[in-house]
């Protein structure tokens, strides 16, 4: 059994038994990946794919398990290398942050600064996408850490670490006849076109619920992915705003308003997603730290390991 042989058929999968996609990916040939995959069934006495002709079109039962431990050895070795490579380089290497537009453009930059100055030697990549793209590249090893409100707890593979609550904001035009209202309310806000988040972002869940239990339908006209898409199209007078409160910032935002909606909604938790039982280099601590002080070490590895924090 090779290690080779492994990377093969978890390609494989991953690439949902596309065997040209796999080839490329992995910078081989096509009868190359075939050959080996089957070299490795004929060892194990069982097989991991089901064919027709030439063609995969499902992974067998056994297959299933053969791919899930594959993952995992091949996950263990790069902690390994790791490890190697904290010890020979203590303060150099990368980290790969996939997030959401929200916590990349508010909640992020403070982090990335602090970390930046004590880290200078360490290459930051930093990749946006929807809660379930940023959650999948983590649970993948493409990234090193997710960050995220939705869609982390949908993936077993990824331990959940909270970071911090928040609650949103009903943005509006200068003069709006929201900001005479006293107290906000659901059914005021229902008096207006609605421009929010698109159903995969930053909370929608929790907006759509609210609605729902007082029976009440709101005039979405427009979604989008990103707070500042959000804030442009209100400023135009196509509606009022949903968003997050971190993304409101009076002095940059002076063409809008901001009222308080936390009291309408139920708050929402930022979590941080890493990969369970994987090895995190000094520097990831640290930046987790940083981001979530109450996180420290002892929590961070205990949560990973599969404990509860």
């Amino acid at each position: 059994m090779k290690l080779q042989q492994l990377r093969y058929v978890c390609e494989v999968a991953k690439q949902n038994l596309n065997l040209s996609k796999a080839a490329t990916e992995l910078f081989t040939s096509q009868p190359g990946v075939s050959k080996q995959i089957k070299a490795l069934e004929e060892e194990l006495g069982v097989e991991i794919f089901v064919r027709h002709g030439k063609r995969l079109i499902a992974i067998t039962e056994p297959g299933r398990a053969i791919i899930e431990k594959a993952q995992a050895a091949l996950t263990d070795l790069n902690s390994l290398k790791t490890i190697g490579d904290e010890f020979s380089r203590e303060a150099r290497g990368s980290l790969t942050i996939a997030t959401t537009h929200t916590q990349a453009r508010y909640a992020l930059p403070q982090t990335i600064r602090m970390f930046r100055e004590k880290y200078p030697g360490v290459k930051l990549s930093l990749y946006q996408g929807s809660p379930e793209q940023i959650a999948k590249m983590t649970s993948s090893g493409e990234a090193d850490i997710a960050i995220a409100t939705e869609a982390i707890e949908l993936f077993k593979d990824l331990a959940m670490l909270p970071c911090y609550q928040w609650n949103r904001c009903i943005l509006t035009p200068p003069r709006h006849p929201l900001l005479k209202s006293k107290r906000l309310s659901l059914e005021e806000i229902c008096e207006f076109p609605i421009i929010t988040y698109d159903f995969a972002f930053t909370g929608r869940t929790k907006i759509n619920q609210a609605f729902a239990d007082k029976n009440l339908e709101p005039d979405v006209v427009l979604t989008a992915i990103d707070a500042d898409v959000i804030k442009t199209y209100v400023e135009l007078g196509l509606g009022i705003g949903i968003v997050a409160m971190m993304a409101y910032d009076p002095e940059r935002d002076q063409r809008l308003r901001a009222l308080d909606a936390s009291h309408l909604f139920e708050p929402s938790t930022t979590r941080i997603g890493i990969r369970k039982n994987s090895y995190l280099r000094g520097y990831v601590y640290e930046f987790i730290s940083m981001f979530a002080p109450h996180l420290n070490r002892s929590v961070v590895d205990k949560i990973i390991s599969g404990g509860t924090g």
